[in-house]
């Protein structure tokens, strides 16, 4: 209890609360003013453009925090943050837990709450490894960003749930579905202690299987304290049938050691007062 009375109240983003505002004023203006009905119309219009096209760019942070990069000052020393969405996938992920163990790196899995459920050991065995299972909402809807308050926190939390009752670790951070999202997500989001995570590049290796063209994409000005998108579920394939994941990953890790840099959790760049606090929960 204590803990959440010292809690900061939430304050939206300043985007959102001018919207607010000026919805506010489009309506006292058309009560005293009828005849301003046409340019109180428009403003109202172009606000909800401005709110939708922020909504519909994943790095975004006009609706809200969003990490794109680890933050300063509490990110280790040239370090970036390998992210690894929509599993966990029999068939890809034990492949990629692998590849991480050889290189020695530490990576962070967005994962799907029904596909944990499904393969609950493969999700322990991420933790076991000393990588983070975070939270990518429970059924990654591709209609998550059209969703009301209510559907996006029963969404969120039922994830949560599944993560935390499967692997005994509590989820910090959040990942939209494909990184789309709308003005109730950030209210949403501090309401379940979590932290909005998109990314500095991608490679689009759900639909892209040429393996040079995803590296190019993750490797170009490749620097400290960027956060990199790869995918163990839904990764598309490479002309020899493969998961593109499982060619791009030893050379990204390649590149990365070649370029000093090493590979951490989104966790690691943390404050050391949030690290300190506990993740875990007990498993059944």
């Amino acid at each position: 209890m204590a803990d959440r009375i010292s809690r900061p109240a939430y304050r939206p983003a300043p985007a959102i609360s001018a919207s607010v505002a000026l919805h506010f004023g489009a309506a006292a203006a058309v009560l005293l003013r009828p005849q301003a009905w046409p340019w109180a119309l428009s403003a109202v219009v172009a606000d909800h453009l401005l709110l939708t096209g922020a909504g519909l760019w994943p790095r975004s942070s006009l609706l809200g925090p969003n990490w794109t990069r680890l933050p300063e000052p509490y990110a280790p020393p040239a370090s970036v943050a390998i992210t690894i969405d929509d599993g966990p996938d029999p068939e890809v992920t034990p492949r990629v837990l692998e590849l991480l163990d050889e290189h020695r790196a530490r990576a962070t899995f967005f994962c799907i709450g029904e596909r944990v459920l499904q393969n609950p050991q493969l999700a322990r065995e991420i933790v076991r490894r000393g990588h983070a299972v975070e939270n990518h909402s429970q059924r990654h809807l591709h209609h998550f960003s059209l969703l009301g308050p209510a559907a996006m926190a029963a969404e969120i939390a039922r994830a949560q749930q599944a993560l935390s009752e499967t692997t005994g670790e509590t989820a910090r951070f959040f990942r939209a579905p494909a990184g789309l999202r709308n003005p109730f997500l950030a209210a949403v989001l501090e309401r379940a202690q979590l932290k909005l995570a998109s990314w500095t590049r991608r490679g689009f290796d759900t639909r892209n299987g040429n393996a040079d063209d995803v590296l190019g994409r993750l490797t170009r000005n490749l620097a400290s304290r960027d956060i990199l998108l790869l995918h163990d579920g839904h990764a598309a394939r490479t002309q020899a049938g493969l998961p593109v994941i499982l060619t791009v990953l030893p050379r990204l890790l390649a590149a990365l050691s070649v370029a000093g840099l090493k590979s951490v959790t989104l966790r690691a760049a943390l404050p050391p007062s949030v690290q300190a606090q506990p993740a875990s929960v007990p498993v059944p």
